[in-house]
């Protein structure tokens, strides 16, 4: 296969962090490279490099053999380079013809854009992927695959022959990602190359070819992807060997129950939902997507209004309709979009620990005591091993793992008792997402009772203790936690549509 690109010696630098120290990378045509390591590593640096969005301060770029330096995206889309983001870029209240030839429209005499002329090519381009989406259809009512699909026929619309996707799996349900991935496996025998991101090592072996691994910005080796083991591939990223073992199930049977829920229901979302929490407890929920396990936790964190059914925390009914009467009750609740609802981007790592406890840093003159407020955040920053330069560093500037460890510190603070955790890991590298199960460990052996959502499977087991499992918006049963139960089990219970059944408390404990 002949070279698509070539990055020779690639090296970048921002102020106080060399992103970037002597970096290569290649591409091949009709192949899909994975490009991996923890957060931070550099990987986005370096495509934000080959896709014109950074320029290197030195080393250099060959596309098909000759010296390119992009000044702009504009510039590495002439040369057949798109990047499709994790966050999509499309503007929903155009169609999909309309976002696809944006910027690039045919137009008819009197500089008219020529509507029919562009849908047909777009109903061309989806044709040749073998995509069934109606081009006159606003993007708005797309779902975020078919969304996905539209970037990549965007991107193949202006001739590009290599293709970034960052994350493209991150929102996509499994039957999704089968689509995405036989559309790469159609441009890969067209003749495409494909620099894949992505943290799912279940992925990087069905996807790719080969993989490359970054760590603090330096390359650490490119490898086989069929024929490396995943923990070699780990080891490379984090630089060390990762312990996997099956979690270690403590004798709860005479700790107390912190968290009860009796016949809750919401709609087709909810049907008469039962389980209890005891303290110290790590409750995993799976199932597939819309199954209603964020429902639930939303509703007992009083995020969303119940319609009927009863809270017992600590043996007493809770009245909780909104977050604020859940947080008085001691329940915290880690959105899995944090970005969204758990942190504030703009403030700071102590302003962000300190937001669900302000009134305890209040000095009586009715401002805050913003020296109290950074020693706790550093004896945070301590406790739970965030990574960063100090308590004044914006969130927005840490990894992913480390903005999750601010929010936990945040209602670590607040002195939750129950804490809800709905996708700790998502979007967070190999090396952080050990780091969270330990985590999860030491908070409940501290006598934290914890609910862990997840829709992977192997966390689901590497964590809980007891497995609540979740079909149509109702329990179908419960399983114990450590090496016993398989993803198999799981799946049973999570597909069970033909006898969906309400399980009872007596089925919980049995």
């Amino acid at each position: 296969m002949r070279d698509l690109v070539n990055m020779e010696r690639i090296e970048k630098r921002f102020p106080g962090v060399h992103a970037l120290k002597g970096v290569g990378f290649d591409l091949r045509a009709g192949e899909v490279h994975a490009l991996m390591g923890e957060n931070g590593a550099g990987k986005s640096t370096l495509m934000k490099i080959l896709s014109g969005v950074y320029q290197p301060d030195s080393g250099r770029i060959l596309v098909e053999g000759r010296e390119v330096m992009f000044g702009s995206p504009r510039a590495a889309q002439d040369h057949g380079i798109g990047i499709i983001h994790q966050e999509l870029a499309l503007m929903k209240d155009l169609t999909v013809a309309q976002n696809i030839f944006i910027g690039r429209e045919p137009r008819l005499s009197f500089g008219r854009i020529d509507e029919a002329r562009q849908n047909r090519e777009a109903r061309e381009l989806f044709a040749a992927l073998n995509i069934d989406i109606d081009p006159r259809r606003p993007v708005d009512g797309l779902s975020i695959a078919r969304q996905q699909m539209v970037e990549i026929a965007k991107a193949l619309s202006a001739r590009s022959k290599v293709l970034i996707m960052d994350e493209p799996t991150a929102a996509l349900t499994d039957g999704e990602i089968g689509e995405l991935f036989a559309m790469i496996e159609k441009l890969k025998s067209e003749g495409v190359g494909i620099v894949y991101i992505s943290h799912k090592m279940d992925e990087i072996k069905r996807i790719s070819d080969r993989v490359t691994v970054m760590r603090d910005g330096e390359y650490v080796g490119t490898v086989e992807a069929q024929d490396t083991p995943i923990s070699r591939i780990i080891e490379m990223m984090v630089g060390r060997a990762l312990s996997d073992e099956a979690v270690v199930v403590p004798d709860l049977t005479r700790a107390e129950t912190a968290l009860e829920v009796i016949d809750l229901n919401r709609g087709r979302e909810i049907r008469t939902v039962s389980f209890s929490l005891r303290k110290g407890e790590i409750l995993g929920f799976a199932g597939l997507m819309g199954a209603g396990r964020t429902e639930v936790a939303r509703a007992i964190f009083g995020a969303d209004p119940r319609e009927s059914g009863d809270i017992l925390v600590r043996g007493h009914k809770a009245d909780i309709r909104s977050p604020a009467d859940a947080v008085k009750a001691g329940i915290g609740y880690l959105s899995e979009d944090r970005k969204h609802f758990g942190l504030a981007l703009g403030m700071n790592v102590a302003d962000n620990i300190a937001l669900a406890s302000l009134p305890a840093f209040a000095n009586g003159v009715g401002r805050l005591d913003d020296g109290r407020m950074h020693r706790v955040a550093r004896d945070f920053i301590a406790r739970l091993g965030i990574r960063t330069p100090s308590e004044h560093q914006e969130v927005r500037l840490l990894s992913g793992g480390n903005q999750q460890k601010v929010v936990i510190a945040k209602w670590l603070l607040r002195d939750c008792d129950i804490l809800i955790f709905d996708e700790p890991t998502r979007g967070i590298d190999i090396g952080a997402k050990s780091e969270i199960y330990r985590l999860l460990a030491d908070l409940a052996a501290d006598g934290k009772a914890i609910i862990v959502i997840s829709s992977e499977l192997p966390e689901v087991l590497r964590v809980s203790h007891r497995i609540a499992v979740m079909c149509e918006g109702q329990l179908t049963g419960f399983l114990p936690g450590g090496a016993d139960t398989t993803q198999e089990q799981i799946m049973q219970l999570a597909t069970d549509r033909s006898g969906l059944r309400q399980a009872t408390r007596q089925e919980e404990t049995a």
